[in-house]
């Protein structure tokens, strides 16, 4: 009965590890040009539904010694266990191509939408990476020269506001390191390093919790090779 009733918290742990990682930041997500770091983590919210519903029916089968809930609880801890091994693929293959991806599209992203019509959102999450990750431009702030914001937004200015280390309306006029973020590597280094940490927590709770159900499904079948069979 213990090891059920933590099961159904290891469930809720998964899924507000789930929602962290959507939440924290959110906007950052909008300059991914794939959906895969959001999968994986959508994937692990959903595990930890049912995990938690799990939890629930297994306590229920230990109670009433029915063999019929026990079966039912063995394969939902198998459904557990392989939507987590899918997670955990997806942030693996996503952090194999997660340079090259943001290399190829951040760059594009920030220069050519920074502050146009109806990309409201993206050019929030860009004024949040700036100032959060303390960094501008995609690979360093000379990016900031090409694009359509020098061309018709920048009024004199450089780099955009977030650049600088204290922000204030046209500070963006001097690109001196003493007033803007000067970063080695730009903020493709800074989200890369981010989504990465990300991943990790994700990966490492998708393999604990893989654990916990490997261990459950053991305890499952030894319980159900225990019991009676059910009289109809």
């Amino acid at each position: 009965f213990f090891w059920k009733t933590f099961i159904f918290l290891a469930g809720g742990a998964v899924m507000a590890v789930g929602i962290w990682t959507l939440v924290d930041k959110s906007d950052y997500i909008s300059l991914l040009s794939s959906n895969t770091y959001s999968a994986a983590a959508f994937i692990l919210i959903g595990a930890g539904a049912v995990v938690m519903l799990t939890g629930i029916l297994g306590c229920c089968a230990t109670i009433r010694e029915q063999r019929g809930l026990l079966r039912v609880f063995f394969v939902l801890l198998l459904l557990i266990f392989l939507l987590e091994i899918t997670a955990g693929i997806l942030a693996y293959v996503y952090y194999q191509e997660l340079n090259a991806e943001l290399r190829a599209d951040l760059k594009e992203r920030m220069v050519q939408n920074y502050q146009q019509p109806g990309q409201e959102q993206i050019t929030r999450a860009i004024d949040n990476l700036q100032q959060d990750l303390k960094c501008c431009g995609s690979n360093s702030s000379a990016d900031w020269r090409e694009g359509a914001w020098i061309q018709i937004f920048a009024d004199r200015r450089l780099v955009p506001d977030s650049c600088c280390k204290t922000p204030t309306v046209g500070c963006g006029v001097r690109d001196h390191p003493s007033n803007i973020y000067k970063v080695e590597g730009g903020c493709i280094s800074k989200l890369e390093e981010f989504i990465l940490q990300h991943l990790i927590i994700l990966g490492s709770v998708g393999l604990g919790i893989a654990f916990i159900q490997i261990v459950g499904m053991i305890f499952t079948c030894c319980l159900y090779q225990s019991l009676k069979e059910e009289i109809y």
